[in-house]
C-alpha cells in the first residue's frame, strides 16, 4: 500500500478536474468526509481536499476544451524533462509540457501509448500528499488498458517499475511496485485488462484511484444518495478485501477498498 515516503515512480499527487468544483467539493465532503480549502485567488479555483488538516487530494476546474471530469494520478520524477522525453520515446504523448507551479514543484501532463492519461510531479516545496493508506485517503491506483503487459513495459522505461502476476478468476492481475526495495512492500497499484465489468464494457483506458473505506457499503449508499452512481457493486475479493467502483455526479470514476487485514 502507499505511504508518503515518495520515491521515483510513486503516486505522489492526485487531483480531480470538475465542471462544478463547488458541487464536487460538497459530494466528496458528504461521501468521504473531506474538507475543501482553496489555494487562493491566484490558483484559478484550485484547492485541496483535507482530512484533519492533511491533504489527501486536490480539486480544480476543467480547463481544456472538451475535457471530461476525471481523477488524475501523478507520479514522482526527479527529472521531469528526462521523463517527458522517455514518454515520447516510448510511444506516449505530451498534453502539457513541464511547467513550474508557484515553487511547489514542476508538473507535466502526459498520456501512455494505450490512451491512459496521467501526470508527472517533480517536487519542489510540495513533495506530495500528506496522508495515504488511511481511512478516506488514497491507498492504491489501478491501470485499465487493452494490453497491460505492453503498457507495463512503457512505464518500466519511465520509472523502473516491477510487476508480479497474480492469477484471479478470468484474468491475470499484475501488481505494480516501484524500482527498489522488497517487491511486495513496494507495491502501490495494479494493472488489469479492459474487459467485462467496471473497467471494461467499452470504457476508455485510465488510471483509477482507490480510497480506503472502513465501511464500503455505507460509502456506496452515501454516494448514490448524493448523486453518484455505482459502476461495480460492493463485493469481497479473496485476499484483497471489499471493493466497489463508483462515479461522482459528473462521471469521474473512483473506487473504494477495505483491505483484507492480512494484507
Amino acid at each position: 500500500m502507499l505511504d508518503t515516503a515518495f520515491v521515483t515512480g510513486s503516486p505522489n499527487w492526485l487531483d480531480l478536474g470538475s465542471p462544478d468544483t463547488d458541487a464536487a467539493a460538497a459530494f466528496y465532503g458528504a461521501v468521504l468526509g473531506w474538507q475543501f480549502e482553496s489555494a487562493g485567488p491566484q490558483a484559478g479555483g484550485y484547492g485541496f481536499f483535507r482530512i484533519d488538516g492533511k491533504t489527501v487530494a486536490a480539486l480544480g476546474p476543467l480547463t481544456g476544451e472538451g475535457a471530461r471530469s476525471a481523477w488524475m494520478v501523478h507520479f514522482k520524477t526527479e527529472d521531469i524533462e528526462e521523463t517527458v522525453s522517455a514518454v515520447t520515446a516510448g510511444g506516449g504523448s505530451v498534453r502539457a509540457q513541464p511547467m513550474d507551479v508557484m515553487g511547489e514543484g514542476r508538473l507535466a501532463q502526459v498520456t501512455d501509448p494505450q490512451g491512459a492519461e496521467f501526470a508527472l510531479w517533480q517536487p519542489g516545496r510540495t513533495a506530495g500528499l500528506d496522508l495515504t493508506s488511511a481511512p478516506g485517503a488514497l491507498l492504491w491506483v489501478e491501470l485499465h488498458v487493452p494490453d497491460p503487459v505492453a503498457d507495463i513495459t512503457f512505464y518500466r522505461g519511465l520509472f523502473g517499475w516491477r510487476s508480479q502476476d497474480m492469477e484471479t478468476p478470468g484474468m491475470t492481475y499484475r501488481v505494480l511496485s516501484v524500482r527498489d526495495g522488497d517487491q511486495q512492500a513496494a507495491s502501490f497499484g495494479g494493472a488489469a485488462p479492459l474487459g467485462d465489468g467496471a473497467g471494461g464494457g467499452g470504457e476508455r483506458p485510465r488510471w483509477v484511484p482507490y480510497f480506503h473505506a472502513t465501511d464500503v457499503d455505507s460509502v456506496v449508499t452515501s454516494a448514490t444518495a448524493h448523486g453518484g452512481s455505482v459502476l461495480m457493486p460492493a463485493a469481497d475479493v479473496p485476499d484483497v478485501g471489499r471493493i466497489a467502483w463508483l462515479a461522482d455526479p459528473f462521471g469521474a470514476v473512483f473506487a473504494l477498498l477495505r483491505p483484507d487485514p492480512r494484507m
